[in-house]
C-alpha cells in the first residue's frame, strides 16, 4: 500500500499556523477539538465498527501515519448517533442510518457469497474486489434489500469516509491546505498563485 505514495509537502504542517494572524481563537478551538475529542462509539455495533473501520482502511489508506491515523469511522459514528442529514435523501435511498445497516451488513455478506468469509477475515485485495463489485453495482447478495449498491457507494460510504478524512488538519497538511482563512483569509485568488503564508511543494529526502 505504500508503494508510489509521495508526499507534495514533507516540511509543512498546518498547526504551525496556530499562533499566527492566520488562526484566532475561535478557529484554534474548532482545530482543538477535531484533534483532541474523538467521538466515542454510540452507533455502531461492535461488529459495524470493526466493519467501517476495515472498509475506511481500504477507501482512504493511511500509509504514511501507521501508528497516528485520522480517525474516520468515530466522526460518522457520531453524526449516525445525533442524526445528523445532508438536508437531501435520493428517492431510491432509505434514511441514513438505515442505509448504513444495510450497507454494512450486506457487503459483509457480498464477502461471503464471492470468498466464503466476512470482510474483516479476507486479505486486502479481495476486499477491494467486494468495495469494487459494490460501486460498480455488481452485487450477488440479497442482503441490499433493494437499495442500490452504487448509490450507498458513491453517495453514502465513500463521500462520508472522504469528508471525515479531509476535516483533519492531517489531511490538510498533506494537500498543502491552510485551513479555516479566519481571519486572515486569502489574497491571492487568482489560478497557480499563493499567498506567502500557504504552503510550498517540496521533495521528499528520496528525491533530492
Amino acid at each position: 500500500m505504500t508503494q508510489g505514495f509521495r508526499n507534495r509537502y514533507p516540511t509543512y504542517n498546518v498547526l504551525d499556523k496556530w499562533d499566527t494572524p492566520s488562526w484566532n481563537d475561535q478557529t484554534r478551538a474548532v482545530v482543538a477539538k477535531r484533534l483532541h475529542e474523538i467521538p466515542p462509539r454510540r452507533f455502531f455495533s461492535e461488529t459495524e465498527w470493526e466493519l467501517a473501520q476495515a472498509i475506511c482502511d481500504r477507501l482512504v489508506p493511511q500509509p504514511d501515519r501507521p501508528d497516528d491515523p485520522v480517525p474516520i469511522v468515530p466522526f460518522i459514528d457520531e453524526k449516525l448517533h445525533e442524526n445528523q442529514g445532508n438536508g437531501y435523501r435520493y428517492e431510491e435511498m432509505p434514511p441514513t442510518r438505515e442505509a448504513w445497516r444495510i450497507g454494512l451488513r450486506a457487503i459483509d455478506a457480498e464477502a461471503h457469497v464471492r470468498w466464503q468469509r466476512g470482510f474483516l477475515e479476507l486479505p486486502g485485495n479481495q476486499k477491494d474486489a467486494v468495495l469494487r463489485s459494490v460501486q460498480h453495482g455488481d452485487t450477488l447478495s440479497d442482503a441490499w434489500q433493494g437499495m442500490p449498491p452504487k448509490r450507498f457507494f458513491s453517495s453514502v460510504l465513500l463521500r462520508e469516509a472522504v469528508t471525515v478524512y479531509y476535516a483533519h488538519p492531517a489531511a490538510w497538511s498533506e494537500i498543502g491546505f491552510g485551513g479555516p482563512a479566519s481571519p486572515r483569509g486569502y489574497v491571492r485568488m487568482q489560478a497557480n498563485r499563493r499567498d506567502p503564508w500557504e504552503a510550498m511543494e517540496g521533495k521528499e529526502e528520496n528525491e533530492r
